[in-house]
């Protein structure tokens, strides 16, 4: 009676099987090896992955992987090693894009992350410890975390995952088993297991085609540095506010718009553009470009006193 059972167990490994090296013949022939120095002499500073996003030679990577680099130097799995160009980068969503010489190169498609479940297989392709092109899997253990960048600003619809990476996976790709690339392999949690997080595509598609364009990525800003506090249920009847925290404002940048639009050093934000303002993350998040030379209502609290003030965001 336990025959068929086993047989049916057999079948579906050999399925899986089958999908996971199906994906890494679509895509790893896409992913390189990351190499970086910092002087003139060569000496290498740091290596990761990446994977060629175009037949031209376009390669999407983290932004700490060549975060300083003076050289870059990408290997391909052919065996060919080519200099790599700063086409963009973007610390704040580890996010960058290099240039490499080429045409009719293998690359990788950016799939669509908004249609990917938990639950569902995960392959991570990537050079870990100078062990090139290794192949973990896991599945999708949730989505939409939050993970902070090196940067310290908050990176959203970020996908965790149990394939394991390690240092040396960074910049390399998160696929599915049809071979589509659904996020960029980023971090991990030390001294944990199965802890692993990625950048969404939706996420990378959009950073990338800016930095394509742009070299850059165009954000808003008001020119504070704060930190959350909470705020008593006391104050807020007071005041006929339905919040418990806010951004106590610990220094203002000279010359900048909060500046000019009033701000103090000692208030609280609670709002901003028509929004609740409950910590400095919620602020960052609307701090976007389209918010540059906008005129718009920032709330704070002075001495338990509610203002309104116009400030008008600059271009960061």
């Amino acid at each position: 009676m336990s025959l068929p059972a086993i047989e049916e167990d057999d079948g579906l490994l050999d399925a899986y099987s089958r999908a996971v090296v199906g994906a890494v013949r679509t895509v790893g022939p896409a992913v390189v090896k990351i190499s970086t120095s910092r002087s003139t002499a060569g000496q290498q500073a740091g290596s990761g992955s990446g994977f060629i996003v175009t037949p031209d030679g376009l390669v999407l990577t983290n932004s700490h992987v060549i975060d300083g680099a003076r050289t870059i130097d990408v290997a391909l799995p052919d065996g060919r090693s080519l200099r790599g160009d700063i086409i963009g980068d973007d610390p704040e969503t580890d996010l960058a894009v290099v240039r490499i010489d080429g045409t009719s190169l293998p690359y990788a498609s950016l799939g669509d992350s908004s249609r990917i479940a938990v639950g569902q297989v995960a392959i991570a392709i990537g050079n870990p410890l100078g062990f090139d092109t290794t192949v973990t899997s896991g599945v999708v253990s949730a989505l939409g975390r939050s993970l902070r960048g090196r940067s310290g600003r908050l990176m959203d619809d970020i996908i965790q995952t149990d394939a394991a990476l390690n240092p040396g996976n960074s910049g390399g790709p998160l696929v599915t088993t049809r071979g589509d690339v659904i996020g960029v392999n980023t971090a991990m949690i030390q001294m944990a297991q199965g802890l692993c997080f990625a950048i969404a595509s939706n996420t990378a598609r959009f950073v990338a085609s800016r930095l394509i364009r742009d070299g850059r990525i165009r954000r808003s800003y008001i020119g504070v540095a704060g930190q959350r506090v909470p705020i008593s249920r006391r104050t807020a009847r007071s005041l006929q506010m339905a919040i418990a925290s806010g951004v106590l404002i610990a220094s203002i940048e000279p010359h900048s718009p909060a500046l000019a639009a009033g701000l103090r050093e000692g208030d609280v934000i609670v709002g901003f553009a028509d929004q609740p303002i409950a910590g400095i993350d919620e602020l960052h998040r609307l701090l976007t470009a389209e918010r540059i030379g906008a005129p718009l209502t920032i709330t704070v609290l002075r001495r338990a006193e509610r203002h309104q003030l116009v400030v008008v965001p600059s271009a960061r």
